[in-house]
């Protein structure tokens, strides 16, 4: 047997936070070096922290990376074991994005990014330059290239996050010159579903190329990208690990790295496709890195055996739903997100929201609440405060919605009235206008919206708090938002989640934690309540409908057209005409508000989809849909005044995606 520990470490590291990062780095290695652990395995640029976008072309923020990784090398001098941790260094001038190998005190080598992302959310290509085959440079004495390193062990090869998502990635060249023990430093943004990405993905590349593989990610949110952490350790295929998502902290298993090199000899296709791959290319990783006269200490590892004692079976497991764990894996990455902006923001000394007894801002408050009491469990509520601030138009019927979730959580609330600042303003507009020019309906309803915002930008200045912000994706994609109103805030939570998800989330919340202010505010229709009488789907489209619209087009890509014939099979209890309507009115409202929703504050990152000019979508602000129908079709050019969206074909029906939320206008 050739026993070796692997350690995977998720930190939550902070960008530009050099010293902090590697102390907590630090923490996990003494924990991990008590363990036993042979290799221990750190994050992708866990020493200045990721994404650090444009600051790596600050030559201060690249050297005081250099000093930190030092450190850690001096702190764990006598470990008897390997650390793998990513940092970012510039070499004459041309900044890499590396996994490190520290051993014995010093750094044994340096080894560059190859595949780097500019697509989605990754800008790397903007800043860095990548690795390549047979790479052969020295950095401050220490090997920087396309390398190995030899251990009493076996062969180490180890790459950064992207270079594991390309089949023509550096993991084939290393394995057949040798490597056994394959490392992935990464920092992947969590993206719903992902997690079952990942596993097939190392699974598949762990048996493609007959290797130990070791894969761990960042943990934490930086702005608006959330990292969900957690690692794997896959031997030849076989799952040998998997560690907790979530929360920092290491994981560890021991392997025999025998039971790899003869899977290796048996498989005759891999040794077929090792030979003609070496016959054509060579060798091309010429450099191996030894580290002279270091040991590890592997004398008291033993060989893994499965828990439940069965090498045959596998372990009892208690089955959750899908849809249960789709929720549960959006609430706490949402959570995650909230608390990571929250915590690594020194201004900030609470939460608050402006709760208007609808379903957007309940489940705004919820994810908040979750995240508080992770954090301080005996009192969670004490971290927030939620304010009610009615108008005429609101009912008594969402003020007690909000005041029962409230009361039941042990937030503390407050109702204020912006009656009398609402007939002060329309005054002062109607003065403005003047005698001849009547203030319009959808400007009184703004009003209301940016008294909201403006009393909590007011209240978030003398408090220190982060002022949260409440809208959906869907709404913003289409603009039933009001600039200056609801769409302020400190950070989006749930800008981007569907309407019908955050219905769905709160069917999942209220079906565990049985709260009767979640089932008030169920019980009501979606509503502004900035008129009379108001129906959000009557007024747009049916939720479903929407967000189909939304998906087909703005994620596939789907010109109008298309658009329609899908949900005209999809939703075929209504009238064709109607849903060709609805399809006409979303392009028209999406390409018109793309300037409402590149003014909104920073969003957490969900998928590839979101709503971000700075991230995921990019779009211009000014644009015409000329492109997207044909001339006989073509909708007329958006003006510069937007009226209020009205109907195409109405719905009278209130489905249960159907939510009450935080009084919006629409402009």
């Amino acid at each position: 047997m050739r026993l070796v520990r692997i350690g995977l470490a998720s930190v939550d590291s902070t960008v530009g936070a050099v010293e902090s990062n590697v102390e907590r780095a630090l923490r996990l290695a003494a924990a991990m070096a008590k363990d036993g652990v042979t290799v221990a395995v750190y994050p992708e640029q866990v020493v200045g922290g990721y994404p650090a976008e444009d600051l790596v072309q600050w030559d201060g923020f690249i050297e005081r990376q250099w000093q930190a990784l030092l450190h850690f090398a001096r702190a764990t001098a006598a470990h008897p074991l390997v650390h793998v941790l990513g940092v970012a260094v510039a070499h004459q001038g041309i900044r890499y994005n590396c996994a490190a190998v520290v051993a014995q005190g010093s750094v044994l080598g340096l080894v560059p990014k190859e595949k780097l992302p500019t697509y989605s959310v990754f800008y790397e290509g903007r800043t860095f330059d990548r690795g390549h085959a047979g790479l052969a440079l020295v950095h401050r004495g220490v090997p920087l290239g396309d390398q190995l390193f030899d251990f009493d062990f076996g062969l180490l090869a180890v790459e950064v996050c992207e270079d594991l998502w390309s089949a023509d990635g550096p993991m084939r060249r290393r394995t057949y010159a040798g490597a056994e023990v394959v490392v992935n430093v990464s920092a992947s943004p969590f993206r719903v579903g992902t997690q079952a990405t990942r596993r097939e993905l190392l699974a598949t590349r762990s048996a493609d190329h007959q290797c130990t593989l070791a894969y761990v990610n960042q943990v934490g949110a930086n702005d608006g990208l959330i990292f969900d952490g957690g690692g794997f350790v896959f031997q030849n295929g076989r799952q040998m690990l998997d560690t907790p998502r979530y929360r920092e902290g290491f994981g560890a298993v021991t392997v025999d790295l025998d039971r790899t090199r003869r899977l290796r000899s048996e498989n005759t296709t891999w040794r077929g496709d090792r030979a003609a791959f070496l016959a054509t290319q060579g060798a091309v990783v010429h450099r191996t890195v030894s580290a002279d006269g270091f040991a590890t200490r592997r004398e008291t590892l033993r060989y893994p055996i499965p828990a439940h004692r069965s090498f045959f079976l596998p372990p009892e497991s208690v089955l959750e739903s899908p849809r249960a764990q789709y929720c549960e894996e959006l609430l706490d990455a949402l959570a995650l997100g909230v608390g990571s902006y929250f915590e690594k923001n020194p201004v900030f000394r609470c939460l608050g929201i402006s709760l208007s007894g609808g379903r957007d801002s309940l489940l705004t408050l919820l994810v908040a609440y979750r995240y508080a009491a992770r954090v301080r469990p005996k009192n969670p509520g004490s971290l927030l405060h939620a304010f009610y601030m009615p108008s005429r138009f609101s009912s008594a019927e969402t003020e007690s919605a909000a005041r029962t979730v409230c009361l039941e959580l042990g937030v503390p609330f407050l109702t204020v009235s912006i009656d009398a600042a609402f007939e002060a303003e329309r005054a002062a507009v109607q003065q403005m206008l003047g005698p001849d020019q009547p203030l319009t309906s959808l400007t009184e309803q703004n009003i209301q919206a940016r008294l909201r915002g403006q009393r909590m930008w007011n209240w978030s200045n003398s408090s220190g708090a982060l002022f949260l912000q409440t809208g959906n994706m869907s709404e913003r994609a289409v603009g039933y938002t009001t600039v200056g109103g609801d769409l302020e805030g400190g950070l989006a939570v749930i800008a981007n989640v569907p309407k019908t998800v955050v219905a769905v989330l709160l069917d999942y919340l209220q079906a565990t934690l049985q709260l009767d202010g979640i089932r008030q505010v169920l019980a009501q229709p979606a509503g502004p309540e900035l008129a009379v009488d108001q129906v959000g789907e009557e007024e747009l489209m049916p939720f479903p409908v929407l967000d189909a619209c939304f998906h087909l087009f703005a994620e596939e890509k789907m010109t109008p057209t298309e658009v329609q014939e899908v949900l005209a099979t999809m939703f075929s209890e209504l009238p064709v005409a109607t849903v060709h309507a609805h399809v006409e009115k979303f392009v028209r409202l999406f390409l018109g508000s793309i300037y409402k929703w590149v003014q909104a504050p920073l969003s957490l990152h969900l998928g590839n989809l979101d709503l971000d000019r700075e991230r995921a979508l990019q779009l211009p602000v000014v644009n015409q849909p000329e492109w997207a129908w044909p001339k006989k079709e073509r909708l007329a050019p958006v003006p510069g005044a937007r009226p209020a969206p009205t109907a195409a074909a109405p719905s009278k029906s209130r489905t249960s995606t159907g939510a009450k939320k935080k009084p919006k206008g629409r402009r």
